[in-house]
């Protein structure tokens, strides 16, 4: 969800898959960096049978600027082909708690074991209720954002920084 013209407001938080299962089979995503700075990125994605492009700026990890538009899947397969080894892999879960709408992200290949849960806001400090399979939030920690896990994958990382609850 963008709410003023182009800012995502989205908050991120680590899955306890004890406590949390998938009530459908999700959507497979695959993502790309054309360009991946700090502070800006471009990215492809293809989920299922549907392309993206999107533009994020900005380095508040809860508030950035975002522009995503939909292109024909097949220059989204061509465009990710742009983007050689920087790809993330991933499940994406679609869940309603409490009148809002969880994306939970089951990680796959180099960031196999991780599983995140975000929630787009319409404000910063807006209230929400959280389901009981939340565990840490991680929406300030750069650790977890895609575009730092295609350099920096989850199964890299020393145990100490590390919760993997298996699915």
């Amino acid at each position: 969800m963008v709410n003023e013209m182009g800012v995502e407001i989205e908050r991120k938080f680590l899955v306890d898959t004890s406590l949390w299962s998938p009530n459908n089979q999700g959507t497979e995503y695959i993502q790309g960096y054309i360009l991946n700075e700090p502070g800006k990125c471009v990215r492809i994605r293809i989920a299922g049978e549907y392309g993206f492009l999107t533009i994020k700026a900005g380095t508040n990890s809860l508030k950035r600027e975002e522009y995503e538009y939909g292109i024909p899947i097949n220059d989204a397969r061509n465009m990710i082909k742009l983007c050689e080894n920087n790809l993330i892999s991933k499940i994406r879960h679609v869940e309603e708690y409490d009148g809002n709408k969880w994306e939970i992200d089951v990680f796959k290949g180099d960031n196999e074991g991780l599983v995140m849960a975000e929630i787009e806001l319409n404000e910063e400090n807006q209230q929400f209720s959280k389901p009981s399979w939340l565990l840490e939030e991680v929406t300030d920690n750069p650790r977890y954002i895609n575009s730092n896990l295609i350099y920096y994958p989850f199964n890299q990382w020393p145990d100490e920084f590390r919760l993997i609850h298996d699915i």
